[in-house]
Order: C-alpha cells, then sequence, then structure tokens
C-alpha cells in the first residue's frame, strides 16, 4: 500500500473513518493518547469529526473508483 498511491489513499480514509467510529463509541480509549506515537489515532479521528463531509465525499470518490475504474 505504500508504493501504489491510491491504496494508500484508501488506507489513509479508513484509518481516518476507523478512529472516528472507535472514538464515537469509546472517547476514553483514544483520549488519553493525545500525544506520541498513539496519538496519530487521536488526531485522525479529530479529521474524521470535524472534516466529516469532506471525508465523506472522498469515501464516496473513492469507491466510485474501486468500483469502475479498475
Amino acid at each position: 500500500a505504500i508504493f501504489n498511491f491510491q491504496s494508500l489513499l484508501t488506507v489513509i480514509l479508513l484509518l481516518i473513518c476507523t478512529c472516528a467510529y472507535i472514538r464515537s463509541l469509546a472517547p476514553s480509549l483514544l483520549d488519553k493518547n493525545k500525544t506520541g506515537l498513539l496519538g496519530i489515532f487521536w488526531k485522525c479521528a479529530r479529521i474524521g469529526e470535524r472534516k466529516s463531509p469532506y471525508v465523506a465525499v472522498c469515501c464516496v470518490m473513492m469507491a466510485f473508483s474501486i468500483l469502475f475504474v479498475q
């Protein structure tokens, strides 16, 4: 996934969506690790919450690309 740009974007979008979903279910799980290596998951959850319309549009575009272009 690192060397293929479309796969890298798919992994990043899935990470953002997954972190936002986990934070909606159990906020204390991600909120205790705001810094360090595990802080990446907290930051992805914040991006998923604050920029959710843009993330949703990117997910739809990526799904369309994967289903119909490849």
